[in-house]
């Protein structure tokens, strides 16, 4: 079944600069062989390393990481806290030219900016874990205006996590936690969500909108995906190891938790909190286990997925 069109991404949109931080400080980054495999499919196949354009850049974690093989490096991203948050954190081109993080939506690329960003002036379009939000039947004719002859698009998302079978009481976490899903989240669920679930199985590609957008070769595309024989390989630090206060944080990141935490603002950041109640529900299970109090890991597997687009030379 094919996912409707997608409304306008209001979560992470509305963040201020403490969300942003907030944000900024608790997601990971990407994994290198992951940059690495785009840019080593960029250039092999014509790509040019002067201007890469990251969208719903966020705070600036993949433009960052990206930015010092490229001349000039540019962040977009519709949230004034997210762009604050990236323009304080920094980050420089391989000319030691700041990356310039600029307020736009995925829509519009920066026609709106003083001064905007150029058509055909980008080699390499990027979105890590964003696509999902974007208005594809808009992003897609945008991003074909911007891009040079043979640029590339490199869109990338996570999936579902699972708890890894060697972890104590694995199958008891695992369940768990879907029923506390099930239960207490997903009606915070948007499209946007399901997407990433889906690995983006149902996003809108070119050739596959009501208005097809030509300039992209689809027999060009290439699609990579990540599971639990190479989940390592997906985020930086390889596998997903935590402690119960990292994985409280880097849960809080989610978009449906944010919007639990916005329609329960008696309970949210206390002991009734979902985040808290993940915590105790994982803790009581490992301690189960027999695992020591102050020991307690969690560890887990990553779903993921890379497709990258190549507009017609």
């Amino acid at each position: 079944m094919s996912v409707p069109t997608l409304p306008t991404e209001k979560t992470f949109s509305s963040f201020n600069k403490a969300q942003g931080a907030n944000y900024a400080q608790n997601r990971r980054g990407y994994h290198p062989n992951l940059y690495k495999t785009i840019i080593d499919h960029h250039t092999s196949t014509g790509g040019q390393l002067t201007t890469v354009l990251d969208v719903g850049c966020g705070p600036g974690i993949a433009t960052r990481a990206l930015a010092p093989q490229f001349i000039h490096a540019i962040g977009l991203d519709p949230s004034e806290g997210m762009i604050t948050t990236a323009r304080s954190l920094g980050g420089v081109t391989s000319t030691s030219e700041p990356i310039r993080f600029e307020i736009s939506t995925a829509e519009d690329l920066g026609s709106h900016l003083s001064p905007p960003v150029e058509d055909l002036s980008v080699d390499l379009i990027t979105a890590a874990t964003a696509a999902h939000w974007f208005d594809m039947k808009h992003f897609w004719p945008s991003a074909a205006r911007v891009l040079k002859p043979g640029g590339t698009v490199a869109l990338w998302t996570t999936g579902d996590a699972a708890m890894h079978p060697s972890m104590p009481n694995a199958a008891a976490i695992q369940t768990s936690m879907d029923e506390i899903e099930e239960r207490e989240l997903k009606p915070f669920f948007v499209l946007g969500n399901l997407l990433t679930r889906g690995l983006y199985a149902d996003l809108k590609l070119p050739w596959t909108l009501d208005s097809p957008v030509a300039d992209f070769d689809e027999a060009a595309f290439f699609k990579k995906e990540w599971g639990p024989e190479n989940s390592d390989q997906f985020f930086e630090g390889g596998a997903v190891e935590l402690d119960l206060d990292t994985m409280e944080k880097m849960l809080g990141t989610a978009s449906p938790v944010q919007r639990w935490r916005d329609a329960h603002p008696e309970t949210a950041g206390t002991d009734r909190d979902i985040i808290k109640i993940i915590r105790k529900e994982v803790e009581r299970l490992l301690h189960e286990a027999g695992v020591e109090k102050g020991k307690e890991v969690v560890r887990g597997n990553i779903k993921g997925v890379l497709m990258i687009f190549k507009k017609k030379a």
